[in-house]
């Protein structure tokens, strides 16, 4: 099931965003410099590379289950501790504030795809939509309406806005030297617990952005380029199965099904059953999942028929033609193109229909002879039957063979 791409747009020529491009850009030297030559891999204290992988992770639930499910789309609702916390843990994705973030977001949604409009757009290509619109001071017109009432409302978001740069500094690049010093490896801590964990969290949320329009699979719909696919999934801490997302953005799961890797939303599973922590979370109905999923394997199945040659298709009751006894016997006695041994024709009553089986008499599993025996006699007093020896009495016929059957039929029979 899937809808591709289309060919990528010119990418618009606004003015380039000096301060985000310089950070950006000098942070994957930093990272690369400090993994190499400052604090090389292969001397990487163990301490040191689980405190990366830990640096990484906060971020990711940080941006997860706080900028993205919660303030975002308001998937569920928070108390102010766990809301305080996620704010913190997202500082360390250096995504900008929450505020910042969120508009963005909510426009991509609104207007998800176009050119203009959606920040990351996937029709300006997959290096636009993963991280070069970072480096573009665009305007978007369309900004003024997304709703901002309930972030400005928020204490927390207000206050994470007002002093975020200190905050995202502090969090993503001081604690983790800090914390590596307790082990004698402050440089490495800043170095991996530091810069490589915040390239780490960006392009795999970047990769929700890029990649995950462009591979995977459309389970729920194909409005939009938005796929599903497990390795980012397993990348993002679940945000991998995008496409239910985009169908549903207010769900606070990604992944609705057993078997979907969908962590963050087990974490909030988590805390509402066993915490106060969160109140309420939204979760879509049975039969909006269920319409969803039969609209596309509907869409599905459509595309798959007309795949099928028409010389294959059953015609339509409609479509046939009526014969009677005498027009069945003249059939029977006269020799075809398709003719059977002795110049007979094996015509086969079933059902009500007259089914021209010689063409199909070499490729039968049960051979030519089965079908000879049940044929349509020119000379006998009635028109034999053969619909209780198709249904069981000599063989079983599976659907398949059904619907073989089908497309060999030739006329209604009435007597």
């Amino acid at each position: 099931m899937s809808s591709t791409a289309t060919t990528p747009q010119r990418v618009p020529k606004d003015e380039i965003w000096w301060s985000n491009a310089i950070f950006f850009t000098g942070m994957h030297v930093a990272a690369v410099y400090g993994a190499v030559v400052l604090s090389p891999w292969r001397d990487l204290h163990t301490y040191t590379l689980a405190l990366c992988v830990a640096s990484w992770q906060l971020a990711s639930f940080g941006i997860t289950l706080g900028y993205h499910r919660l303030w975002s789309h308001k998937a569920y609702t928070a108390r102010l501790p766990l809301r305080t916390a996620l704010a913190f843990m997202g500082s360390l994705g250096f995504q900008g504030s929450i505020k910042w973030w969120v508009v963005r977001h909510r426009l991509h949604h609104r207007f998800t795809d176009d050119p203009v409009h959606d920040p990351y757009s996937a029709q300006l290509g997959l290096f636009w939509s993963h991280c070069g619109w970072i480096y573009y001071k665009r305007a978007y017109p369309r900004m003024k309406m997304i709703d901002k009432g309930d972030l400005e409302s928020d204490p927390v978001v207000r206050f994470q806005h007002r002093h975020y740069i200190p905050i995202a500094l502090t969090a993503g690049l001081l604690l983790p030297a800090v914390a590596a010093r307790q082990w004698g490896d402050a440089l490495g801590g800043f170095v991996w617990g530091g810069l490589v964990a915040r390239l780490l969290i960006w392009h795999c949320t970047f990769m929700i952005n890029s990649l995950a329009h462009y591979i995977g699979d459309q389970p729920y719909s194909e409005e939009n380029s938005s796929r599903g696919t497990l390795f980012i999934a397993l990348c993002t801490s679940g945000e991998g199965n995008h496409n239910f997302h985009h169908a549903f953005p207010h769900d606070y799961r990604n992944g609705p099904a057993r078997g979907d890797w969908d962590p963050s939303a087990w974490v909030l599973h988590l805390l509402h059953a066993l915490t106060n922590q969160i109140p309420y979370l939204h979760r879509i109905t049975d039969t909006d999942y269920l319409k969803a999923k039969a609209g596309m394997l509907s869409l599905e199945a459509s595309r798959l028929h007309e795949r099928i040659p028409k010389e294959n298709v059953a015609r339509s009751e409609s479509e046939l033609p009526v014969w009677g006894a005498a027009e069945v016997r003249e059939r029977a006695r006269a020799s075809g193109e398709h003719a059977g041994q002795g110049g007979k024709q094996l015509l086969l009553l079933i059902d009500g229909f007259i089914v021209d089986a010689t063409p199909y008499a070499d490729s039968h599993p049960g051979g030519r002879g089965i079908l000879t025996e049940w044929s349509i006699s020119a000379t006998g007093k009635r028109i034999k039957d053969s619909t209780r020896a198709f249904d069981g009495l000599v063989n079983k016929h599976s659907k398949g063979a059904k619907e073989t059957m089908r497309v060999y039929r030739v006329a209604r029979y009435e007597e």
